[in-house]
């Protein structure tokens, strides 16, 4: 293998690391996914070191060449689309069915690949917060007021959060607001278990799938990349309990503690 082929199939096994590092994957996933394209192409010297945050490339032995890079991988969502696109290709590439050029091209469409549209978004929160209220033991009146609640926090979460603010003020005001309007609805009689409505509200913002990756990594032996995920899930955990604290703080005092 030559010096141009060898550099094309380690920029091909670091962008498929980035693709799954940036949309949520495991650390041994993305590992195992560089290992196998590496392996695949003739690369017996390609290593990778992974964070949560960024990937370290590299590749060179007494009969193959010199490869290194960094790259910086910012702490984002979860697209788990994205990651079985990239998983899927790895296990095609490892079956012969792509070339190093080809396999690029199917990078970039995944790369490309459009998200969820805002009105399901939307309507996904409505309905999974009306679910969780349900599971959680809420009436039918508490069900449709955790929909309603559901419904106007993603719109929030869509159009002023997320890029508007930071995460920390974000899941703040996200907490804030749907506190607000369960109470309103249960002041007016629309919901009989307050508790309910709010938990089942605020579950669209609660970032599980990141928490579980963490604990994954942590078994795994990944600890530093555990932990820097474990401390996001739980930055977002108290951001929201900060917010659902303040409005009961600030309704409580117009109320003079109704909801108490």
């Amino acid at each position: 293998m030559g010096e141009k082929e060898e550099k094309e199939v380690m920029e091909l096994a670091l962008q498929a690391g980035h693709l799954l590092l940036e949309n949520g994957a495991e650390i041994f996933r993305v590992e195992e996914t560089m290992d196998r394209i590496c392996r695949h192409y003739g690369v017996r010297s390609g290593n990778a070191f992974v964070l949560s945050n960024g990937i370290f490339a590299t590749a060179g032995s007494e009969r193959e060449r010199y490869f290194a890079k960094v790259q910086h991988i910012p702490v984002s969502g979860t697209h788990l689309n994205r990651v079985a696109a990239v998983n899927q290709l790895s296990r095609e590439i490892e079956s012969g069915r792509y070339t190093v050029e080809e396999a690029s091209q199917a990078l970039e469409d995944i790369r490309n690949m459009p998200g969820k549209r805002k009105i399901t978004q939307v309507l996904a929160s409505g309905v999974g917060s009306a679910a969780f209220c349900y599971l959680f033991g809420g009436n039918m009146g508490d069900t449709l007021c955790a929909l309603c609640a559901g419904l106007v926090l993603y719109l929030y979460v869509l159009f002023v959060s997320a890029p508007r603010l930071s995460k920390i003020v974000g899941n703040i005001g996200g907490g804030a607001l749907v506190t607000f309007i369960c109470s309103g609805f249960y002041l007016l009689g629309a919901g009989a278990h307050l508790n309910f409505m709010i938990i089942g509200s605020i579950m669209p913002l609660i970032p599980g799938v990141a928490f579980t990756n963490a604990i994954r990594d942590i078994a795994d032996g990944d600890y530093i990349s555990g932990s820097v995920r474990m401390l996001d899930a739980l930055l977002v955990f108290f951001s929201i309990a900060i917010g659902v604290g303040m409005a009961f703080s600030f309704i409580s005092r117009v109320t003079g503690g109704a909801l108490l």
